[in-house]
């Protein structure tokens, strides 16, 4: 009984701590460790010992799961473990149209990475031709995932 007893108050302790360490193990070892619990009820007690303890284990982490996911979220300790906020965005910027062809001039120091302005709209790209100082004329010849690259447009 003592071993049953332990084996399930690892297995509790194991699932509680599933919410600060994410990942699944800790889950895995939990569901193992309640599962030993019952296959040794089911050898020590017969069939109506190992059900009951399987059921007592059932309720165990139905208890735990309530706690993690319903109480805990509503005390000033749990609000610091969950998120509330979702980010909406991208990764990548909107871009309106094809800036191919278009031709702009470099906000920043482009060493190959920076920064151009084109029609008025600050754009990340990236100089084919190598560094170039800011206020230099450049033209795009294509994009890339993120970012526009271009070439001196004195080239």
């Amino acid at each position: 009984m003592t071993l049953i007893a332990v084996l399930f108050v690892v297995g509790v302790i194991l699932l509680g701590f599933e919410v600060f360490v994410p990942g699944g193990v800790l889950g895995v070892l939990a569901g193992l460790s309640l599962l030993a619990g019952s296959a040794v009820a089911f050898i020590d007690y017969g069939v109506s010992g190992g059900l009951l303890a399987f059921g007592i284990a059932a309720a165990m982490v139905g208890s735990v799961l309530y706690f993690e996911f319903r109480i805990l979220p509503r005390t000033a300790w749990g609000q610091r473990l969950f998120l509330k906020a979702e980010i909406d965005g991208t990764s990548a910027p909107d871009r309106e149209r094809d800036y191919t062809g278009s031709e702009g001039v470099a906000v920043t120091d482009m060493g190959p990475s920076g920064y151009i302005e084109i029609d008025g709209k600050r754009l990340e790209a990236f100089s084919r031709s190598g560094f170039l100082e800011a206020g230099a004329p450049v033209k795009v010849v294509g994009t890339d995932n993120f970012r526009l690259i271009v070439t001196s447009n004195s080239e």
